[in-house]
């Protein structure tokens, strides 16, 4: 990847605003450019849109939208800003907190009421650091019928989505970007002039030279996230000389089902599942979050852990299509005993069966409170490890999604979103709070598609 100082004579091809990336961030700037009177164009590596987000819950936060006060939820952007900065240890630039805590509601007010999109409210159970229920999502609750219902819309309203090309190069003529080289399956290239210039294109995940660089405890970890995630976006700004922040920050996943690769959502720990080793014991306080147990598990032995629940918790997580996937690849097994699931599992059953029948009532030893009803028969297990999902650090942006130099001057027509931009996770993985990666995507692509000026 490069940044090119010289500028073609000509473009062939010229749009207003030039997406790079159609995840939902992408795609959501689309949607929002064109409302906005835009004309655009959104390119994409792969040959149909994809992106982290289709291998996410697809699940969105936002506080004080329509669908909360239809349910009788009292939430607001002050109380969500509060929640964030608290998971985050408040290493968050305030004012980007602010901005998306504000800007979440609305857009999903407007994807719902403007574009269809199905939106209900996660209402059955809590997510770690969330204290209001505030998680919205389709109906599989899937991060893949996400992206396919924003690619249909964009579609509808007329956007062209140019897939299987690959950007290679910005060329730009001082701090104003005047356009990209596209390289195509065949090699050939493409030179695509722009107005302005929108990235959408994810962070570092799949880099493993940079995730090792930045964030070298997560190195080993399972890559769950898109391949695409090469840090381009990372590359083209610090050529520009752009700002960048919390780069060692992340979100990992300690609850992704092992070897199958299926994410088994968190809520089988929330409402009073555990996690246990290969020695059928516990081995740290789980109510901390998916991203920081990533870590957990892969410290145990053979860096696997197996979540143990019941047949209640599994039909409440029978919501996300994920956990239907895991269950009929035979992933997830059930037992009308403790010893016969640990012989399943190949656990030591008396071991196993002794730490889930004496979990408590109340605070433990390792600083959970248990406040769930006690696991009953028939009881499941899934054997897991931690994975890394995606980066939360990227280039800095203003209140437009502009992206800043190194004095803290926005770019004149540069606009980064979603995993390309400094995302609200604070500096590591435990500031990760849930749904803060699709809360980039969605506010600040959002914001930049319609910062027009």
């Amino acid at each position: 990847m490069s940044v090119l100082g010289a500028t073609p004579s000509s473009f062939p091809v010229s749009v207003q605003t030039l997406i790079i990336g159609a995840g939902a961030c992408g795609l959501t700037a689309a949607l929002s450019a064109v409302e906005a009177g835009q004309e655009v164009l959104v390119l994409e590596r792969d040959a149909t849109p994809s992106g982290s987000t289709a291998l996410s819950a697809g699940l969105i936060p936002a506080a004080g939208t329509k669908l909360q006060q239809a349910a009788g939820i009292e939430d607001d952007p002050t109380c969500f800003a509060a929640d964030i900065q608290a998971k985050a240890h408040n290493q968050n630039a305030p004012a980007l907190v602010s901005l998306m805590a504000r800007t979440a509601a609305p857009v999903i007010n407007w994807l719902t009421e403007t574009h269809g999109l199905p939106f209900s409210l996660v209402t059955d159970f809590d997510y770690p650091g969330h204290s209001r229920r505030r998680m919205h999502g389709l109906p599989t609750r899937a991060g893949r019928e996400l992206i396919d219902a924003l690619r249909t819309r964009a579609e509808t309203q007329g956007i062209d989505i140019l897939c299987n090309a690959r950007v290679t190069s910005l060329f730009a003529t001082g701090k104003t970007v005047t356009g990209v080289a596209v390289t195509r399956p065949d090699g050939s290239t493409e030179h695509i002039g722009c107005t302005r210039l929108i990235l959408a294109c994810n962070g570092f995940g799949g880099n493993r030279a940079k995730v090792a660089k930045h964030m070298p405890e997560i190195e080993t970890a399972l890559w769950f996230g898109h391949d695409g995630n090469t840090g381009d976006a990372l590359d083209w700004g610090s050529a520009l000389g752009a700002q960048t922040a919390h780069l060692g920050a992340y979100q990992g996943h300690g609850n992704v089902a092992h070897p199958h690769g299926i994410l088994i959502t968190w809520a089988v720990i929330t409402e009073g599942g555990v996690q246990v080793n290969n020695t059928g014991q516990r081995f740290w306080n789980e109510a901390q979050g998916y991203s920081e147990a990533a870590r957990s598990v892969l410290s145990q032995p053979g860096g696997v852990a197996y979540a143990i629940f019941d047949a209640r918790i599994a039909a409440i997580a029978r919501q996300f299509q994920d956990f239907r996937d895991a269950e009929a690849q035979g992933a997830v097994k059930s037992a009308n005993t403790l010893h016969e699931l640990a012989k399943k599992l190949d656990l030591p059953p008396e071991t196993l069966a002794e730490t889930i029948t004496n979990l408590p009532r109340g605070t433990d030893a390792l600083g959970r409170n248990f406040t769930n009803p006690p696991l009953t028969p028939p009881f499941c297990g899934v054997r897991v490890t931690g994975a890394l999902f995606h980066t939360q650090g990227g280039l800095m942006v203003d209140d437009q999604a502009r992206v800043l130099d190194q004095a803290g001057t926005p770019f004149p027509n540069l606009f980064a979103a979603g995993g390309a931009a400094c995302g609200v996770s604070g500096s590591g993985d435990s500031g990760y709070l849930s749904g803060n990666g699709l809360l980039s995507a969605v506010t600040l692509g959002w914001i930049a598609g319609e910062s027009v000026t």
